[in-house]
């Protein structure tokens, strides 16, 4: 039998803490929603209780709230002290909550604690979210003795700890001192790999009756970050192969028309890298403003004329004499700059040709000379590599980017190698010689060969970009 299908209810938790520590981004962070509530430097600027849920195969496991910041902490657990004092009874500290709740100043000067408060009785445990940047200050202490009268296990998560004005030395020692021992340092903007892992672990060690359900949450994310990873390298591996398998007709070797087919070939590409990153965004749940549209740095490649690849004029029913291969080999590259592909854009930046233009000028009378007739133009290994290292890169920075991150991820990451040096990889030597697996919506055409090639090829990048995050 399942161990969740006796589950009746979703486990309850409460998010809780002083203004402006990170609670909504907490939220944004574990629903994985980069929109959840409105997040503001403002103080108070979450002001009612708003859910989300966390789903396990179409069933509710956890149940988040995001509360209110508490703001008069001092002169709440004054007053709490001082109806506990005219009771003349000694109730335990969620009477003395419920006490409070139906009273006048809930209604009036502490409306938004109370908020806070009926959550809490009706949840099973909190999250505590701090600030570390903070200093530990009377109104946290009080802030703490008022949730613990609650009576639900209390879990401090430590934010912003790897700000050099982090206190968190002064954070674990003024929580000990309440009896707070189990603590998560969880970094809200940029949670560490095992972060969640770590902070629904130590949740359940609070909530014996509820162990079940959060390994079983515990389990179902690390499924869906190998999953998510798994499907990023198939974009990428679809985008490099449509690309490999491009090829642009130009009917005369004139500088005009080798000008105007390496632009059309170019837009074909830039269009493919702009579909291939949206998707991506799509599949890590953020948007194109959380990339910067900034230009990325020049490729120093090229596009190039037939390279005369045994493999593909053996495909084309192409006969040359060997000289003349060898020779269209070594000399026949036209150089073009590749500019201005962007993240988010996909605008072209500056000229497309720019200097490229001279080098066919340079070059025009030489390839007149040796070739005649229509020839292709295909994308240069150089530009494929860069491709896969610029997709690997924006992947590698999502799966590091929290959902709570207010700043633009940098477009202009540090490029590394995806493919090695030497040869392409053989599905993208084979996708050369079919230029059809280059049209749109190839890859759901039913073609074994694409079907296996992609697969092999995903498999390979995703190994490699393990290897990188590691």
């Amino acid at each position: 039998m399942n161990k969740l299908e006796g589950l009746d209810k979703p486990v309850r938790i409460a998010v809780a803490g002083h203004t402006n520590t990170g609670k909504t981004s907490l939220m944004r962070t574990l629903t994985r929603d980069a929109r959840f509530g409105e997040v503001s430097d403002r103080p108070g600027t979450t002001r009612h209780v708003e859910a989300a849920r966390l789903l396990v195969n179409g069933r509710v496991l956890v149940e988040l709230y995001d509360t209110p910041g508490i703001e008069e902490p001092i002169e709440l657990l004054a007053l709490l002290e001082q109806q506990a004092s005219a009771s003349g009874s000694r109730e335990d500290g969620p009477h003395r909550i419920q006490r409070f709740l139906a009273s006048a100043p809930a209604r009036e000067q502490f409306e938004q604690e109370a908020k806070v408060l009926r959550q809490m009785l009706k949840s099973d445990a909190a999250f505590y979210v701090v600030d570390t940047r903070d200093p530990v200050l009377a109104k946290h202490r009080d802030e703490l003795e008022i949730l613990r009268l609650c009576g639900v296990p209390l879990l401090p998560l430590l934010n912003f700890v790897a700000d050099p004005a982090a206190r968190e030395s002064a954070w674990r020692e003024a929580l000990a001192g309440l009896g707070l021992h189990a603590i998560v340092r969880f970094d809200i903007v940029a949670p560490t790999e095992d972060g969640e892992r770590l902070l629904y672990s130590k949740l359940a060690g609070l909530l014996d009756s509820h162990t079940d359900v959060l390994n079983a949450l515990i389990n179902n994310h690390a499924e869906e970050t190998r999953l998510r990873h798994q499907a990023a390298a198939v974009q990428v591996a679809e985008l490099l192969i449509g690309v490999a398998a491009c090829r642009q007709r130009v009917s005369t070797l004139d500088a005009e028309a080798l000008a105007l087919g390496a632009q059309a070939l170019n837009n074909r590409v830039v269009e493919r890298e702009q579909v291939c990153v949206e998707r991506l965004l799509s599949l890590y749940r953020f948007y194109p403003d959380d990339i910067e549209t900034a230009a990325l740095p020049l490729i120093d490649g090229k596009w190039q004329l037939d390279p005369f690849d045994p493999v593909m004029l053996q495909s084309l029913g192409i006969r040359v004499g060997g000289g003349a291969a060898a020779g269209a080999a070594a000399g026949a590259g036209i150089d073009l700059i590749a500019g201005g592909m962007t993240l988010g854009a996909a605008t072209l930046a500056g000229a497309l040709l720019g200097g490229g233009l001279q080098t066919i000028r340079h070059y025009g009378s030489n390839l007149l000379g040796m070739m005649t007739g229509e020839k292709n133009l295909r994308v240069d290994d150089a530009i494929i590599r860069v491709l896969a290292a610029r997709q690997a890169g924006l992947i590698l920075a999502l799966e590091r980017r929290g959902h709570a991150a207010q700043q633009p991820t940098s477009a202009t990451m540090a490029l590394r190698p995806v493919l090695n040096e030497g040869e392409l990889p053989a599905e993208l030597r084979l996708a050369r010689t079919n230029p059809h697996w280059a049209e749109p919506g190839a890859s759901l055409s039913g073609d074994e060969r694409l079907q296996t090639a992609i697969n092999t090829l995903s498999a390979e990048l995703a190994q490699s970009m393990t290897l990188m995050r590691s």
